[in-house]
Protein backbone atom coordinates (compact mmCIF):
# COMPACT_ATOMS: atom_id res chain seq x y z
CA UNK A 1 0.00 0.00 0.00
CA UNK A 2 1.43 3.36 -0.86
CA UNK A 3 0.56 6.87 0.62
CA UNK A 4 2.47 8.73 -2.14
CA UNK A 5 5.15 9.95 0.83
CA UNK A 6 8.79 9.69 0.57
CA UNK A 7 10.70 7.31 2.50
CA UNK A 8 12.90 8.50 5.20
CA UNK A 9 16.23 6.82 7.06
CA UNK A 10 14.48 4.97 10.26
CA UNK A 11 16.78 6.24 13.86
CA UNK A 12 18.22 3.82 15.69
CA UNK A 13 18.44 3.18 19.88
CA UNK A 14 20.82 5.67 21.12
CA UNK A 15 19.59 8.16 18.62
CA UNK A 16 18.74 11.31 21.35
CA UNK A 17 15.31 11.92 19.51
CA UNK A 18 14.19 8.46 20.55
CA UNK A 19 14.80 9.43 24.37
CA UNK A 20 12.98 12.05 24.93
CA UNK A 21 9.44 13.59 24.64
CA UNK A 22 7.77 14.47 21.70
CA UNK A 23 6.46 17.88 21.23
CA UNK A 24 2.96 17.92 20.55
CA UNK A 25 1.58 19.00 17.34
CA UNK A 26 -0.01 22.41 17.13
CA UNK A 27 -0.57 22.82 13.48
CA UNK A 28 -2.81 20.63 11.44
CA UNK A 29 -2.39 21.07 7.94
CA UNK A 30 0.00 20.42 4.93
CA UNK A 31 2.73 19.35 6.36
CA UNK A 32 1.45 17.13 9.06
CA UNK A 33 -0.41 15.60 6.07
CA UNK A 34 3.14 15.15 4.68
CA UNK A 35 4.65 13.49 7.36
CA UNK A 36 1.86 10.89 7.87
CA UNK A 37 2.35 9.90 4.59
CA UNK A 38 5.79 9.82 5.05
CA UNK A 39 5.63 7.84 8.18
CA UNK A 40 3.26 5.29 5.75
CA UNK A 41 5.75 5.30 3.53
CA UNK A 42 8.60 4.43 5.79
CA UNK A 43 7.16 1.62 7.68
CA UNK A 44 6.19 0.03 4.29
CA UNK A 45 9.61 -0.17 3.16
CA UNK A 46 11.24 -1.79 6.46
CA UNK A 47 8.05 -4.16 6.85
CA UNK A 48 6.83 -2.60 10.10
CA UNK A 49 3.35 -2.68 11.49
CA UNK A 50 3.93 0.74 13.43
CA UNK A 51 5.93 3.68 13.33
CA UNK A 52 6.16 6.55 15.93
CA UNK A 53 7.42 9.80 14.20
CA UNK A 54 11.02 9.87 16.40
CA UNK A 55 11.62 6.74 14.65
CA UNK A 56 12.35 8.79 11.45
CA UNK A 57 13.91 11.86 13.26
CA UNK A 58 10.88 14.02 13.96
CA UNK A 59 9.94 15.17 17.52
CA UNK A 60 6.48 15.48 17.16
CA UNK A 61 3.43 13.35 19.11
CA UNK A 62 2.54 11.64 15.51
CA UNK A 63 2.09 7.40 14.95
CA UNK A 64 0.77 5.12 11.84
CA UNK A 65 -0.48 1.55 11.97
CA UNK A 66 -1.52 -1.18 9.94
CA UNK A 67 -1.57 -4.50 11.70
CA UNK A 68 -4.40 -6.90 13.08
CA UNK A 69 -6.85 -6.89 15.90
CA UNK A 70 -7.43 -9.97 18.17
CA UNK A 71 -9.90 -11.09 15.77
CA UNK A 72 -7.65 -10.71 12.76
CA UNK A 73 -9.03 -7.66 11.47
CA UNK A 74 -6.45 -5.62 9.64
CA UNK A 75 -6.47 -1.82 10.75
CA UNK A 76 -5.03 0.86 9.50
CA UNK A 77 -4.52 4.21 10.64
CA UNK A 78 -2.63 7.43 12.49
CA UNK A 79 -2.98 9.28 15.95
CA UNK A 80 -1.69 12.47 16.40
CA UNK A 81 -0.70 13.93 19.94
CA UNK A 82 -2.27 10.28 21.22
CA UNK A 83 -3.26 9.92 24.88
CA UNK A 84 -3.55 6.61 26.70
CA UNK A 85 -6.67 5.50 28.17
CA UNK A 86 -6.31 3.72 31.49
CA UNK A 87 -7.82 0.50 30.46
CA UNK A 88 -8.96 -2.67 33.29
CA UNK A 89 -8.23 -5.25 31.08
CA UNK A 90 -6.10 -8.47 31.20
CA UNK A 91 -2.69 -8.72 30.20
CA UNK A 92 -0.54 -10.39 27.22
CA UNK A 93 2.83 -11.44 26.61
CA UNK A 94 4.37 -11.56 23.44
CA UNK A 95 7.21 -10.82 21.65
CA UNK A 96 8.00 -7.81 20.61
CA UNK A 97 10.45 -6.19 18.29
CA UNK A 98 11.29 -2.75 16.88
CA UNK A 99 12.65 -1.12 13.53
CA UNK A 100 15.20 1.21 16.18
CA UNK A 101 15.82 -2.27 17.31
CA UNK A 102 16.33 -4.04 14.38
CA UNK A 103 16.57 -7.70 14.33
CA UNK A 104 16.32 -8.92 18.09
CA UNK A 105 12.80 -9.70 19.66
CA UNK A 106 12.05 -10.34 23.54
CA UNK A 107 9.11 -11.34 25.27
CA UNK A 108 7.13 -8.32 27.06
CA UNK A 109 3.83 -8.02 28.93
CA UNK A 110 1.27 -5.65 28.01
CA UNK A 111 -2.25 -4.64 28.64
CA UNK A 112 -4.87 -7.17 26.14
CA UNK A 113 -7.06 -4.29 25.20
CA UNK A 114 -5.75 -0.65 24.39
CA UNK A 115 -7.54 2.68 23.65
CA UNK A 116 -5.48 5.63 22.82
CA UNK A 117 -7.47 9.13 22.06
CA UNK A 118 -6.27 11.73 19.90
CA UNK A 119 -6.87 13.25 16.35
CA UNK A 120 -6.21 12.67 12.91
CA UNK A 121 -4.34 14.44 10.22
CA UNK A 122 -7.38 16.88 10.14
CA UNK A 123 -7.63 17.51 13.61
CA UNK A 124 -10.61 15.56 13.96
CA UNK A 125 -11.05 14.01 17.26
CA UNK A 126 -10.71 10.05 17.36
CA UNK A 127 -10.78 7.30 19.63
CA UNK A 128 -8.81 3.72 18.23
CA UNK A 129 -9.12 0.70 20.56
CA UNK A 130 -7.37 -2.34 19.92
CA UNK A 131 -6.79 -6.10 20.98
CA UNK A 132 -4.10 -8.42 19.87
CA UNK A 133 -1.17 -7.14 18.05
CA UNK A 134 -3.16 -3.21 17.67
CA UNK A 135 -3.07 -3.23 21.18
CA UNK A 136 0.32 -4.14 21.41
CA UNK A 137 1.18 -1.96 18.79
CA UNK A 138 -0.75 1.08 20.32
CA UNK A 139 0.86 0.84 23.60
CA UNK A 140 4.31 0.16 21.69
CA UNK A 141 4.10 3.88 19.69
CA UNK A 142 2.84 5.69 22.19
CA UNK A 143 5.35 5.09 24.27
CA UNK A 144 7.89 5.69 21.33
CA UNK A 145 6.44 9.32 21.69
CA UNK A 146 7.18 9.46 25.45
CA UNK A 147 10.78 8.96 24.76
CA UNK A 148 10.40 5.20 25.93
CA UNK A 149 11.57 2.12 23.65
CA UNK A 150 10.10 -1.64 24.60
CA UNK A 151 13.94 -2.64 25.23
CA UNK A 152 13.71 -0.28 28.07
CA UNK A 153 11.30 -1.97 29.76
CA UNK A 154 13.09 -4.77 30.07
CA UNK A 155 15.23 -6.31 33.20
CA UNK A 156 18.69 -4.03 32.18
CA UNK A 157 20.19 -7.49 31.42
CA UNK A 158 18.13 -8.67 29.11
CA UNK A 159 17.85 -4.78 27.49
CA UNK A 160 22.06 -4.42 26.88
CA UNK A 161 22.04 -8.46 25.47
CA UNK A 162 19.17 -7.37 22.98
CA UNK A 163 21.32 -4.01 21.64
CA UNK A 164 24.37 -5.96 21.79
CA UNK A 165 22.58 -8.52 19.17
CA UNK A 166 21.36 -5.62 17.20
CA UNK A 167 24.73 -4.25 17.05
CA UNK A 168 23.57 -1.10 18.72
CA UNK A 169 26.24 -1.13 21.74
CA UNK A 170 29.82 -2.53 22.27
Amino acid sequence: MSYGGSVQPISYYGDPVLHRPCADVLVFGRALGTLVDDMFASMYAVSGVGLAANQIGVSRRVFVYDCTDADGVRRIGHVVNPVREAVRAGTSSDEEGCLSVPGPRAVLTRASTAVVSGFDRTGRQITVTGTGELARCLQHETDHLDGTLYVDLLPPRRRDALLREAGLIG
